[in-house]
């Protein structure tokens, strides 16, 4: 894999703040959601599931950002 430019490194990193601030609002909104008495659990199910995708997402670019250096 190439190095990556300052600027793509700059904006990958600006994705990951990005994806971990969603994934952190969306953990808080299912966690409200599952304690209140009037959960839709269609909304649940989606919400998990986008939470899944960003969890993908995140890693990817953690992947991406630091790499494992093998010694």
């Amino acid at each position: 894999m190439l190095p990556l430019t300052k600027e793509q490194e700059a904006s990958l990193g600006l994705e990951l703040a990005t994806k971990r601030q969603e994934h952190s609002d969306l953990n808080a909104a299912i966690d409200t959601l599952t304690q209140s008495q009037v959960a839709d659990r269609m909304l649940l199910q989606r919400l998990k599931k986008r939470k899944l995708a960003l969890k993908d997402r995140i890693v990817q670019l953690e992947n991406i950002l630091l790499p494992d250096i093998i010694a």
